[in-house]
């Protein structure tokens, strides 16, 4: 990911095996990571149970928070494509329980029809 993508908050997929290493302290027995994306230093992850959203705070990032929202708490979703002057699609998912959705966008380099596919094959089990 670039930084100007970076610095526009624009979201890239990442190696799953290589989050299914870092998070192993954070994953239950036999969990698995299919998917996970990048936000300047934040991610968000898709195993086969649950949607971990960790948002890295601080100057440093040292201080870490991960939400961990099963998939049956997943309401609802939209997606919202990049437009001709939009260079970045958007992906909001409201959890049960709350009014704001989580919000990530995701640059051209990455088909937010995949995510929302991904998304998809989980909530909708």
């Amino acid at each position: 990911m670039g930084l100007l993508d970076g610095m526009l908050g624009n979201a890239s997929k990442i190696d799953a095996s290589k989050i299914q290493a870092d998070f192993s302290q954070i994953l239950a027995p036999g969990e698995k990571v299919e998917h996970a994306y990048q936000l300047i230093r934040d991610y968000f992850v898709f195993t086969d149970k649950r949607f971990i959203v960790v948002d890295k705070q601080g100057l440093t990032g040292s201080k870490v928070e991960y939400h961990s929202i099963p998939y049956r708490s997943i309401i609802h979703f939209s997606i919202e494509t990049a437009g001709t002057f939009d260079l970045d699609a958007e992906l909001k998912i409201w959890i049960s329980g709350t009014a704001e959705p989580i919000q990530k966008q995701f640059n051209k380099k990455l088909s937010i029809y995949e995510v929302q596919s991904v998304l998809a094959s989980y909530v909708l089990r």
